[in-house]
């Protein structure tokens, strides 16, 4: 009796553990020397699993294609964790799996368990990001604070032109004591350690502090001499009214008065 001579399907099973259950998986070799999972009766390659993804305390359930890749189950993942595929690490069995790895060819069933943990070179880069804003932060606080104290003072500058404008002296010893106490909020802007907006807002106010001191020191000479500005200055001009004889009157007429003189010469005649 002749044998056949078509090759027939060699049944491999792989057992492995899962939840503490024994779980089995049968591969089969298929004609050309590929290793396939065997599939059962009435299943289908695009079948849905659920799996449980441990992410620190959180828990997802993700539900995939049974021969989704590892790839796949990241950028599902990346919806329920925030967290960018580049910035996932997935293990399964205690071991990390690569992007191209397939679920099912690994062992990954329904139920199966897999753990989520963030990149650490991520993760070091969002700690430095956290740092890096909150020292944004400090420095926009500190700004704010040296700008409420500078509005203060600059209701004080403001009174002090007021007084001047109207003529009414000053003693000095108040223009001292203000601009000292801007030249403090100079320091104070000066200390802050800022970067980004927060060094443009810091600029702003170092210019706005600056223009108040430069404003009380033109107030302070103005106080000194009130005449000192020339649109205030008085203007005096003196006209000089002309005799024949050439000398001039010691009064000057009034310029809006025209004055005209009328010479009559009278004769008298003797015999």
């Amino acid at each position: 009796m002749k044998r056949s001579s078509k090759p027939s399907k060699k049944v491999v099973g792989v057992g492995y553990k899962n939840n503490n259950e024994e779980v089995r998986i049968d591969w089969e070799m298929r004609p050309g020397g590929m290793l396939v999972q065997k599939r059962g009766l009435g299943s289908s390659g695009d079948s849905m699993i659920k799996i449980k993804v441990s992410h620190g305390s959180s828990h997802h359930e993700i539900n995939v294609p049974s021969q989704s890749t590892f790839g796949d189950l990241k950028r599902v993942l990346a919806h329920e964790t925030g967290l960018k595929p580049k910035e996932q690490r997935l293990l399964f069995r205690g071991k990390e799996k690569d992007d191209e790895e397939c679920l099912h060819i690994v062992g990954v069933t329904d139920m199966s368990k897999v753990i989520l943990v963030e990149d650490p070179a991520s993760k070091e880069r969002k700690v430095e990001e956290m740092k890096r804003n909150q020292y944004i932060l400090q420095a926009y606080e500190a700004v704010a604070k040296v700008r409420v104290d500078v509005d203060k003072l600059s209701d004080k500058v403001i009174a002090l032109a007021k007084t001047v404008e109207i003529g009414s002296k000053v003693e000095d010893k108040e223009f001292v004591v203000l601009t000292e106490l801007l030249m403090v909020q100079l320091l104070k802007l000066d200390a802050i350690q800022a970067d980004g907006e927060a060094k443009v807002q810091r600029r702003i106010e170092v210019r706005r502090v600056q223009s108040f001191v430069d404003a009380l020191d033109n107030l302070k000479a103005r106080n000194a001499n009130p005449f000192a500005n020339g649109s205030s200055a008085m203007s005096v001009t003196t006209k000089w009214e002309k005799f024949d004889s050439e000398v001039g009157s010691l009064t000057a007429p009034n310029p809006r008065q025209k004055t005209t003189s009328k010479i009559t010469k009278d004769w008298e005649l003797f015999d």
